[in-house]
């Protein structure tokens, strides 16, 4: 599944992989065809006899039949209790995951009996895989398999229908869509401060729960042979788990000083707007005043730090609104970026059975996410599109997940997914960052491109949006990887989540929290149980790719500047390494695109390098970092 970053229309960060582990890759099938019904697993001849590779070869073959089977009932399951909230779509969702994450438990289990064994590398690799096709683990014991179902069915659940009634009066309520609206568009902080604590006010129900989903899933990930869960996320990147980790902080380190730059500059601007004694000169900056329910990106206050000097750029809101352009329209576009590199229309499938808009009439997860329900055919994006530019790049992330899950969908159900969850978060970003003014100008959304003095205010606009993200990428699972070790107990967890927000970010809560809430809930990823590791690699990969695809077009100039709409070249080599999935190890990925075996943030660097140059002359005289 493939899951995108923010909750009402991500910009993405999305799930990806052949299990059913989070929302955004699930996709219903197209083709009317029914997979033929699956065969168990055999049970070894005998319980003594010396496995063969012919045997295991034989084993994993009908283990993926069984599960793409339960994979494709789940995700059915997964799009009406998605797209229809009730007790009923809940439960019987709960029912559908059960019945994966007690088959891959007990496959995992049997498997265990050819783990030493020389295997073919193909196959070799499917075991691998088998073992962390669910993100959450289901011990072997029945009830607590139905126990953590419906946990884990319930949670996101309760965060779709989550509800903020200003003054407790029934006919204001509020659910995340409009209350996000709030956070980007007032100025008021005491509005701004009540929108924020509204919403948070939904995830206090969660926390036991929540904390119950921990014991179970720890205990399936142990039987499995993982030390807990989170040591079972990092084993997903072809690399030991404690590699992973060190290579997350060598990442981080490449672009923290670009991030510092940019919090330095956007705290002084926003204590000339709010006052000093609201946002402090060497302070984190409270967290309700950046334009975004977690303070993940920041670009919705890009009116407040705009360079004064700057000229003016594109504003895509105003251009699909005067356009008339609603939301099938902007799917459209993203869909004609990806027919113009040479990829095939999405099929008719496909604008049929999405949703675009969110119904009037019923609670849906407005969580944006792509699916692919049959592994082959049956496409679909589930969104609550508004007419704003977040979402018109929202809807080319989303298809970057569609597009990509058809191009290995001809691949044995275990190596359908991205290289690694990160490849799959990075495609439709990569194709973002070609949404240039030349681009919009070229499909007719703004008349005029705007002069290279323009630059520096689209670089602080993408910057907002894009280096705003890195920490809160990063720190997510450094949470949760502690509170699956134990090392954050239950009784710390508002604690620590906001110790680590101070420490990445430089953020604050605005107002005191305590034990009492349970503020990570109050994120879907978290809710839905989505590793969150794979955005923080995606916003790396997104410019890696984009150096590379601009090589590969013949582009020379600033990677700012460059955009691969109708490049054949450029969109030939991105299809090669999409149609290699999950069948090779992502490094082998990796160099089919970019020819670099490492993920390498040099090319982030790059395309921001006149920004950064720019921030730190208008910090000269400003704190810089935070106590």
């Amino acid at each position: 599944m493939a899951a995108i970053r923010s909750d009402a229309s991500l910009p993405f960060k999305y799930l990806i992989g052949p299990i059913v582990a989070s929302i955004i890759l699930l996709s219903p099938v197209a083709r009317a065809q029914s997979p033929a019904k699956p065969k168990p697993a055999p049970a070894p001849k005998s319980a003594t006899a010396a496995p063969t590779v012919a045997e295991a070869e034989r084993f994993i073959t009908r283990a993926e039949s069984r599960l793409l089977d339960l994979w494709i009932k789940s995700a059915r399951a997964s799009w009406v209790a998605a797209n229809f909230i009730t007790e009923d779509t809940e439960g019987i969702s709960a029912d559908a995951d059960q019945a994966v994450k007690a088959a891959t438990s007990e496959l995992a289990t049997e498997a265990k009996r050819y783990q030493k064994l020389s295997l073919p590398p193909d196959v070799a690799r499917k075991f691998k895989l088998l073992k962390l096709s669910v993100d959450i683990p289901s011990p072997r014991d029945p009830a607590e398999q139905a126990e953590l179902a419906k946990i884990d069915a319930s949670l996101p659940s309760d965060y779709g229908k989550g509800t903020w009634c200003p003054d407790d009066k029934k006919e204001n309520c509020k659910q995340l869509p409009d209350i996000e609206k709030i956070l980007a568009t007032s100025r008021d902080p005491k509005e701004l401060l009540s929108a924020w604590e509204g919403w948070h006010a939904i995830a206090p129900p969660m926390r036991q729960r929540y904390t119950r989903m921990v014991q179970l899933a720890n205990k399936g990930a142990q039987e499995v042979g993982f030390a807990d869960v989170g040591a079972m996320w990092r084993s997903n990147y072809d690399m030991p788990p404690d590699d992973f980790a060190k290579e997350m902080d060598r990442l981080w380190l490449q672009v923290r000083p670009l991030y510092v730059s940019l919090h330095a500059y956007v705290r002084w601007r926003l204590a000339e707007k709010y006052g000093k004694d609201v946002v402090g000169e060497d302070q984190p900056i409270p967290a309700h005043l950046l334009g975004n329910m977690w303070s993940q990106e920041w670009n919705n206050i890009y009116p407040l730090l705009a360079p004064a000097d700057a000229a003016s750029s594109p504003d895509v809101s105003a251009a699909l609104r005067a356009k008339k352009i609603d939301a099938r329209g902007m799917v459209h576009y993203g869909e004609g970026f990806f027919i113009s590199l040479g990829f095939d229309p999405l099929p008719s499938t496909f604008w049929d059975r999405s949703l675009f808009t969110k119904p009037r009439d019923r609670d849906v997860v407005c969580h944006a996410s792509a699916w692919s329900l049959d592994f082959k055919d049956d496409l679909r994006v589930k969104l609550c599109l508004d007419q704003t530019a977040e979402d018109f790049t929202t809807v080319h992330h989303e298809l970057g997940h569609n597009f990509y899950q058809r191009a290995y969908n001809t691949l044995p159900p275990l190596f359908q997914s991205g290289a690694n969850d990160g490849f799959h978060e990075a495609i439709g970003d990569t194709i973002a960052l070609s949404v240039t003014p030349e681009y919009l100008k070229h499909i007719g959304l703004i008349d005029s491109v705007p002069p290279a003095s323009a630059d520096i205010g689209i670089l602080l606009d993408r910057a907002l949006d894009k280096v705003a993200f890195l920490p809160f990428g990063l720190l997510v699972d450094q949470w949760r990887w502690k509170v699956f070790s134990g090392e954050i107990k239950p009784a710390d967890y508002n604690k620590t989540w906001w110790e680590l927000r101070r420490k990445y970010q430089g953020v604050a809560p605005p107002v005191a929290r305590s034990e009492a809430d349970f503020d990570p809930g109050a994120k879907f990823h978290v809710a839905a149980n989505v590793p969150y590791s794979r955005y923080f690699l995606a916003t790396i990969l997104q410019f890696q790719f984009h150096r590379a695809l601009c090589k590969e077009a013949g582009y020379t100039g600033p990677l700012n500047r460059c955009s691969i709409y109708g490049n054949k070249a450029a969109g030939a080599k991105f299809a090669k390494m999409l149609a290699l999935g999950q069948s090779h190890p992502w490094p082998d990925a990796l160099e089919a695109l970019t020819g670099q075996r490492q993920m390498d943030a040099t090319a982030m660097l790059d395309y921001f390098a006149p920004l950064k140059k720019w921030l730190d002359e208008q910090n000269a005289g400003h704190k810089v970092g935070w106590n």
